[in-house]
């Protein structure tokens, strides 16, 4: 049965409450017959989150059945998490807030209202790192290797276009979309594919060339000539992503030109030398790969940052090739996998390869304590793991 004024005031009365410290209008709530736990769940939007929503975007929530689900909003990914609270929420439709009921005073002293669901629990949202790696190992398991690749023409492999990577990979769409720029994907016939190492250093070398044959600029590579003086040689789109892959592009009196990227360019020929060896002389490889980078290119160790790592303490000093991509993604197991290639690292060689694991505002200072234990050798602070490592 529905309360009236007088019960409301002798149960207020018998707990000892003065009326007149509260607001005139009474919630008098009931379980209603659909009220259940578990039918609804609880999200804990931050502010800007809440905004999104409030403006009409959506959230996403992504992830295999095998993977721990993230919330996706249009730029960020989050990790989502169950919290438990130790009062019991209840949701019923039409509550009016004190400020609302402040502002109504004309409303009805009472208001019956049906509860439609309960929890104890909520999700709770945490930024977190998109989990991209998955992306470069899916375009990476059939890489496009030209016009003419055999494998292509079978075309019985799995390929991704945008909406496929949406569902697949656990991050947001600008983030997803930023990557496959950084990894250098392109789209061809509506799917994302990653070009074949050698068949991109195949086109480089056109362009590379074309350049030298032609005396241009490094700076100012004309798009329209290239396409032209190549296009017999492989398809124009391919000339032009390998020119956004390894250049900047820029306009100039209406026609588009490239800046080519020294340092892209001096690192990709130094991955193609690296790649054929186990262990390559440090000083008879640097010696190779300035010669082999195009005239007014200059070869420096820090642009193999992440790509290769030199090892100092053997006789004569040796450089391998060591990529950063190929390293797990979760924290724990990145320096487990470190710490097996090499049981002591300093700060300046490991950086490189934990750089992508700080969270925002997070540095590798922050990250080395965590996951490695310093100490001093030859005067040099150098980092061993905290745990063995089998």
């Amino acid at each position: 049965a529905m309360r009236n004024r007088a019960e409301v005031d002798a149960t207020l009365q018998t707990a000892k409450v003065n009326p007149e410290e509260l607001l005139p209008v009474v919630h008098c709530l009931s379980f209603g017959p659909q009220a259940a736990a578990g039918e609804c769940r609880l999200l804990q939007l931050e502010p800007g989150l809440c905004a999104e929503i409030e403006a009409g975007c959506s959230l996403v929530i992504r992830g295999e059945k095998d993977e721990q689900a993230v919330l996706c909003s249009k730029d960020k990914t989050y990790d989502m998490k169950i919290a438990d609270t130790s009062n019991m929420l209840l949701f019923f439709p039409g509550c009016k807030t004190p400020e609302q009921l402040n502002a109504d005073q004309a409303s009805c002293n009472i208001i019956h209202s049906q509860i439609a669901g309960f929890s104890n629990n909520y999700w709770e949202l945490r930024r977190c790192r998109p989990k991209l790696k998955k992306l470069r190992k899916l375009l990476m398991e059939h890489p496009y290797e030209g016009p003419d690749s055999q494998k292509d023409q079978a075309s019985t492999f799995p390929k991704y276009t945008t909406e496929d990577l949406l569902s697949l990979i656990q991050a947001s769409e600008e983030e997803i979309l930023h990557h496959l720029q950084v990894i250098d994907a392109c789209k061809i016939e509506g799917y994302w594919r990653i070009l074949e190492f050698d068949y991109q250093m195949k086109l480089l070398n056109h362009v590379i060339q074309l350049i030298d044959s032609e005396s241009w600029s490094l700076k100012k590579v004309p798009l329209r000539t290239c396409l032209e003086e190549l296009g017999s040689l492989e398809p124009t789109e391919m000339i032009e992503h390998i020119l956004l892959s390894y250049g900047r592009k820029y306009f100039d009196d209406g026609e588009v030109y490239f800046e080519m990227q020294e340092d892209k360019i001096c690192r990709a020929i130094a991955q193609m030398l690296l790649q054929n060896a186990v262990k390559f002389n440090l000083s008879e490889f640097q010696e190779v790969w300035q010669q082999s980078v195009p005239e007014g290119m200059t070869t420096r160790l820090d642009q193999l940052k992440g790509l290769a790592l030199v090892d100092r303490g053997s006789r004569p000093e040796t450089i391998f090739l060591l990529k950063v991509e190929d390293l797990p993604e979760g924290n724990q197991e990145r320096f487990n996998s470190l710490f097996r290639i090499r049981e002591k690292w300093t700060e300046p060689d490991i950086t490189p390869y934990i750089q992508d694991l700080c969270a925002e505002k997070q540095t590798v200072g922050v990250l080395l304590t965590k996951y490695a234990r310093s100490s001093m050798q030859n005067g040099v602070k150098v980092y061993n793991s905290r745990r063995p490592i089998s």
